[in-house]
């Protein structure tokens, strides 16, 4: 009888039209285009669906989330969140999907579902700003953040296929179909 393995699921939040507040989205647009996953490991685009995420997170084991998180460092710092520090830097941000995120993750507790949860990401240079464009300080640590996603699903016994350079140019001209 085959074993039953756990379900991974990438998850990037955030709103694409405020600049550094849509990395979430764009690390997982950017593994969807380079990598191959295996059938257990989601990679979901989370948009700022925050409370309304929480029928996709109860079905996870394992849940990486990545997301802006301002924590005062210089733009573009790398930031690992885990157990107790995930509610008290949610709480410490300005946007709203967190909050939904937290509490979301706070139902998988009564619901008795809370995934095994780490937040990635980078400190932001502007969440503010009207811009579908990373700034180049966060853009520039966008390849480490992917690098820190890889690293966490290699932890749990995941080794993405990286996909060749045909794939990942079919992939981008047929995004947006």
């Amino acid at each position: 009888m085959e074993q039953k393995r756990p379900h991974i699921i990438v998850l990037g939040v955030g709103n694409l039209l405020l600049s550094d507040e849509g990395l979430g989205i764009r690390a997982v647009e950017a593994l969807q285009q380079r990598y191959r996953f295996p059938d257990h490991v989601s990679i979901i685009d989370g948009g700022v669906l925050g409370i309304h995420l929480l029928g996709t997170i109860t079905k996870a084991d394992h849940l990486i989330v990545v997301d802006a998180i301002k924590n005062g460092g210089p733009p573009g710092t790398l930031y690992k969140l885990t157990g107790n520090d995930i509610p008290r830097r949610i709480f410490a941000k300005n946007s709203l999907h967190e909050i939904d995120l937290l509490e979301a993750l706070t139902l998988c507790q009564a619901l008795d579902k809370v995934p095994q949860t780490v937040i990635l990401g980078l400190e932001p240079q502007d969440i503010i700003s009207v811009s579908l464009e990373l700034t180049p300080a966060v853009k520039k640590k966008m390849d480490s953040l992917l690098e820190m996603v890889l690293e966490e699903l290699k932890a749990l016994g995941v080794n993405p296929i990286e996909k060749n350079t045909e794939e990942q140019l079919n992939y981008v001209s047929c995004n947006p179909c």
